[in-house]
């Protein structure tokens, strides 16, 4: 048994916005992916898949929900035989681990399941969103379930709200100097406490105001620009938006690259932003001339996720 690929999945903007309502541009993320396999002899990272899939299959077993069922003889019987998640995708690092093996799951083993083929309404997307939310819940505490919608439809997808998602048409990579890539910390990160931190700063009423001011307001202006094309205008708000973060999300920032941080904003060689919720694993870089950054960061791991 080898059942299809999942991609990976980088939240370009939108970052802990999307908690508040405000908007998100996520894309899918070719370079790393996962799948299912089957093996008769389990061994070191096949075998520990293999046991979180059958805790997995646990809690989809005890999900009783009216949105999705399960063909749990068929995922049971799988699991028996030595059924495993093979992915490329680093845990911890922001990029949709988890959301790939749930699309994954979804996909092979949901009744009447919503397929990537039919005429996908808004009402098909939520719906889709909020199964998904309930399945990654398991792996996070909480999940919005954007990632596994990446991961399944393989498309980028814009979040105008909780209620409002669709797909969204970027436009084609040109051979420009310009790039966005992602800078590799090191270290892993973890969701949960990262959004506790958030949530224990949104009882600040400053914190609140900065928030809906400063950071959503920036953080859809680069979604607007991305999405148009705006290049010129895209790197001055990022630059904005990068400011607001090294200022107001410092716990969520690697403390060994705060310095690296302010020097992309000083020399404006790079902008750096949140991956996800932060903590560890990628930050998300901007350039306007990847060699440039690339030079200016030469002591790190770089890898280039789209062309300007």
């Amino acid at each position: 048994m080898k059942g299809p690929l999942f991609y990976a999945k980088i939240l370009l903007f939108g970052e802990y916005g999307i908690i508040k309502d405000s908007k998100g541009l996520a894309i899918p993320f070719n370079a790393y992916r996962g799948g299912l396999k089957t093996s008769k002899i389990l061994e070191g990272k096949a075998k520990a898949s293999n046991e979180n899939l059958y805790k997995f299959y646990n809690y989809i077993a005890a999900l009783n929900s009216d949105l999705v069922s399960f063909n749990l003889k068929k995922f049971k019987a799988d699991l028996e035989k030595g059924m495993y998640f093979d992915s490329s995708i680093p845990q911890g690092y922001g990029v949709g681990s988890s959301g790939a093996l749930v699309a994954s799951i979804y996909d092979k083993y949901a009744s009447d399941k919503i397929t990537v083929l039919e005429n996908l309404t808004r009402d098909k997307l939520l719906i889709l969103k909020e199964i998904f939310a309930l399945m990654e819940s398991f792996f996070h505490g909480k999940s919005s379930g954007l990632d596994p919608l990446n991961s399944y439809l393989s498309l980028p997808i814009l979040i105008n709200s909780r209620q409002h998602i669709e797909p969204a048409g970027i436009p084609s990579q040109k051979e420009g100097k310009g790039a966005v890539f992602l800078l590799d910390s090191e270290q892993i990160g973890e969701t949960e406490p990262m959004v506790t931190i958030f949530m224990n700063k949104m009882k600040n009423e400053g914190f609140r105001k900065m928030l809906n001011e400063e950071f959503v307001a920036y953080s859809d202006a680069c979604i607007e620009d991305f999405l148009h094309g705006n290049v010129t205008s895209l790197f001055t708000n990022v630059k904005s938006l990068s400011k607001v973060v090294l200022k107001n999300f410092k716990p969520m920032i690697p403390d060994a690259f705060h310095k690296v941080w302010a020097n992309g904003i000083k020399t404006n060689d790079y902008y750096l932003k949140l991956c996800g919720s932060g903590g560890g694993g990628y930050i998300l870089g901007f350039t306007e001339d990847y060699e440039k950054a690339q030079i200016s960061l030469k002591e790190y791991k770089t890898e280039l996720v789209y062309r300007f």
